[in-house]
């Protein structure tokens, strides 16, 4: 099977914290969730053949990394400086495939851990924005 194109795919921000959400505008990158699982030592001195065994340990929702074509006028990129300023989790989609009989999102609430703003001399103005996910995200069929 041929691979899918991930042009189109969406970053959005729930800006009610009641399920609205809208388009974080500009959005050139994205990667994640970088979902992981700790995996416990159970090794003892009688392990067969002396391997090492592991049981299954905590999961870790993991990151989803932005990469924006930065305007500071832009209403959702300041929304994006707001939510990092927040105590509370926020919840924001993922949308892949936007419009296709295969469109999935991810749904999750995070916190924004870093943001990272460049101007470079010979290039645009780019914004990095990493978001920590606060337990389990979800991947849903939502074409």
């Amino acid at each position: 099977m041929p691979g899918k194109d991930a042009f189109g795919t969406q970053l959005l921000r729930d800006t009610t914290g009641a399920g609205v959400f809208a388009v974080v505008a500009n959005v050139s990158d994205l990667s994640g969730p970088s979902r992981a699982r700790e995996a416990i030592e159970v090794t003892t001195h009688d392990s067969p053949n002396r391997y090492r065994e592991f049981i299954k340990g905590l999961k870790d929702g993991g990151e989803v990394e932005a990469t924006i074509n930065f305007d500071p006028g832009n209403t959702s990129h300041q929304a994006l400086d707001a939510d990092f300023e927040e105590d509370d989790l926020r919840d924001y989609q993922l949308v892949i495939l936007p419009g296709d009989p295969d469109e999935h999102t991810w749904t999750f609430s995070a916190l924004i851990t870093a943001i990272g703003d460049a101007y470079p001399t010979d290039d645009k103005i780019e914004r990095t924005v990493t978001f920590k996910i606060s337990g389990m995200p979800t991947l849903a069929a939502t074409g």
